[in-house]
Order: C-alpha cells, then structure tokens, then sequence
C-alpha cells in the first residue's frame, strides 16, 4: 500500500468520526433515566432466566 493510500484511508476516517460526533448528542436526564431502567429490568431479566434454568438443572441432574 502506498504513503498516500494510506493518508487517504486515515484523512476519511477521521471526518467520518468527526460527523459522528457532530450528530450525536447527549442525553437529558429523562432519557437517560429511560436507558438505566430499561438495562436493568434487562439484567434482571436475564440473570432470573439464569437462575431457573440453573436450578432446573440441579433438580433433574443431581
């Protein structure tokens, strides 16, 4: 690969970073209340679901 080819590759991707962060924003507290609350119902979720299927185990595979 070339010097230059790889300026290129290097020169896009920092103005593609750079439009990303241009676009995003950050979350007020409303959203961000929303956001923990639906990863932690989907932790304990997940975690119960681990559970049951633990203990199931154990009492039909001893």
């Amino acid at each position: 690969m070339k010097m230059k080819d790889i300026w290129i590759k290097l020169k896009s991707f920092f103005l593609e970073c750079k439009r990303v962060l241009t676009v995003t924003k950050k979350p007020d507290k409303m959203e961000f209340t929303t956001i923990v609350k639906a990863a932690g119902l989907g932790m304990i979720i997940i975690g119960a679901l681990g559970f049951l299927i633990h203990i199931l185990r154990v009492m039909l595979f001893p």
